[in-house]
């Protein structure tokens, strides 16, 4: 073993997991005391939550190592725009949460978005949507953050891929460790533990990512220095193989640029950000479980509202201090300033800059906070995964369950849900990038939820059998996609018809099938809209503007959305 940080870094993220751990069983403790344990306490935290603890939990769970290590990683090997973009676009889609789902969320009165869509469409709707939500929580959400969590622990201990401990191996090792003393917390404190412990590791992560950026940003001798660097070098990776065989072998000089054109080496040209990330988007900020449960425990309407724009302009962030990392890392390997000439592998970048560039102390800093990112993803997954299956499948199973049995169930589920997303984390080991792999599911898993929703909410001509048929058939038209995706029969489709088959295309293809299916079936198989379902759908576009705006100034939702909206076209207009 070859340790690569000092024994008192070391220490200092073996202190941050204990004390992380005992936050999360305190607040176990106030949660008992201020509501008996019941389950609109545990899984709701009693629909208490303020704007500021909404944005940034949403933040938190959203925030995981993958950005620490992925988003370095992709951005060393293609430049910011590739994985930058998913998270200044996601800026415009937090406005939709704030301005259209959230007020129909919290008028509904759910603890699950299942559950919504029982109310606006049938049971079978929900059903499939709780089924779906819970493999997305254990897969998308756990399953990668526990892998690259791992990844960077083995790393900075110095372990190769083929060291083994108590005859695992060392990844695995520790998978298993990081999911478990997470499980801890979130099974004793239900959402209040999560929601506190996120908001503490996000300070953490946030700090973390700064000392990183500010040490690499002052190496490499400013913005001008850092441009000029990569204008007039080659990539250090060039003639790198990736997984799937292809090669890198080109130029930096676009690596500051947020606008890629169809010659992206990436195969990620703007036009395919443009068409395919509203679809993810709006899945993933408007319709999943682990990150609108924090709305969904808003204590009133105001909040729900305030607290997506709160976590859009943290969005901002991460390109500065999660993406920028991995470019500066590509500017110091070209000017020879690392020992080793950089990181042999793009996926060490991150682990890399820690390692070599930041003072003692600061180091076991910057990987706690790597290790904070993992844990608070894992414990948003946990506890939405627990609530889910407590109110959205045990209870409908049997309904005379009390609030008391179901907590209990929450319980046992976390304990569960930890276990399978242990064994889920190996899966993304056979992608070019962990990010790829991550993206590559949430395309194939989004289009269908985002059509029903979509209809859903805005025309009341759509059915619930049109919903749940394009549910179910979207999803198998998503699995057909992966393995043809997985066996290059949809590359040589590209290749031979001139389409751009990259995932973020597939998922705009599956997304337009989806939409003339959800229509032609609630034409031909039309319902009347139930009395319950209502209010769930809006009249038109302008109606979810009318009404209190919410207060004054910033405290007035539609001027912070205007403020949000003009602040994300300026950035882009910067960074064309």
């Amino acid at each position: 073993m070859s340790l690569q940080i000092s024994w008192f870094d070391l220490s200092l993220v073996f202190v941050y997991l204990i004390a992380v751990v005992a936050l999360g069983c305190y607040a176990g403790s106030v949660r008992r005391r201020g509501g008996g344990g019941e389950g609109g306490h545990y899984f709701l935290a009693g629909n208490t939550l303020g704007w500021p603890v909404i944005g940034l939990a949403m933040f938190a769970a959203n925030i995981s190592t993958v950005h620490l290590v992925s988003l370095a990683e992709s951005a060393y090997t293609y430049g910011i725009a590739y994985t930058g973009n998913f998270e200044w676009l996601a800026g415009f889609v937090l406005i939709l949460l704030s301005l259209l789902f959230a007020p129909l969320y919290l008028r509904s009165r759910v603890a699950t978005l299942p559950d919504f869509l029982e109310r606006r469409f049938n049971r079978g709707c929900r059903d499939w949507l709780a089924f779906i939500s819970i493999i997305s929580a254990l897969v998308v959400h756990m399953g990668v953050a526990l892998y690259t969590a791992a990844w960077v622990f083995r790393g900075i201990l110095g372990l190769g891929p083929e060291v083994t401990i108590l005859g695992i191996s060392s990844t695995m090792f520790f998978i298993i460790v990081l999911g478990v003393l997470t499980g801890i917390y979130t099974m004793v404190g239900g959402l209040l533990a999560v929601v506190w412990t996120e908001s503490f590791q996000t300070i953490l992560l946030l700090v973390g990512a700064v000392c990183i950026t500010v040490a690499g940003f002052l190496a490499v001798g400013g913005w001008d220095q850092l441009s000029q660097t990569l204008a007039s070098s080659p990539h250090p990776l060039h003639g790198y193989v990736l997984k799937d065989g292809t090669r890198i072998s080109w130029g930096t000089d676009r690596f500051l640029h947020m606008v890629n054109s169809a010659k992206d080496p990436g195969g990620l040209p703007f036009y395919a950000m443009l068409l395919g990330y509203p679809i993810i988007g709006i899945w993933y900020w408007c319709c999943d479980q682990t990150i609108v449960q924090r709305v969904l425990a808003a204590r009133d309407e105001k909040q729900a509202r305030l607290g997506p724009l709160f976590c859009a302009f943290i969005k901002i962030l991460p390109v500065f201090f999660f993406v920028l990392p991995g470019v500066i890392c590509v500017a110091m390997a070209q000017r020879g300033e690392f020992p080793a000439g950089g990181p042999a592998n793009p996926r060490d970048a991150y682990t890399f800059m820690v390692t070599h560039m930041l003072p003692w102390g600061l180091k076991g800093l910057v990987i706690a906070a790597m290790l904070a990112a993992a844990m608070q993803t894992c414990s948003a997954a946990l506890n939405s995964t627990a609530t889910l299956f407590a109110y959205d499948i045990f209870q409908r199973w049997r309904p005379r369950t009390t609030e008391h049995q179901l907590v209990l169930i929450g319980k046992i589920t976390t304990v569960v849900a930890t276990l399978l997303a242990i064994a889920a984390s190996p899966l993304f080991e056979s992608y070019n990038t962990i990010y790829e792999g991550l993206m590559t599911l949430i395309c194939l898993l989004a289009p269908p939820i985002t059509v029903v929703f979509l209809f859903g909410v805005f025309w009341r001509g759509a059915s619930g059998k049109a919903a749940f048929l394009t549910l179910v058939v979207g999803a198998a038209l998503g699995i057909l996609a992966f393995w043809l995706d997985k066996y290059k029969i949809l590359a040589a489709f590209g290749e031979w018809t001139g389409m751009n088959m990259h995932f973020m295309m597939q998922t705009f293809y599956l997304f337009v099938i989806c939409c003339i299916l959800m229509f032609a079936a609630s034409w031909l198989m039309p319902e009347p809209l139930k009395k319950e379902a209502e209010p769930l759908v809006w009249e038109d576009w302008r109606e979810p503007l009318r009404g209190e705006a919410g207060g004054r100034g910033l405290g007035n939702y539609r001027l912070l959305a205007a403020l949000v909206f003009i602040t994300f076209v300026a950035l882009y207009i910067i960074f064309r």
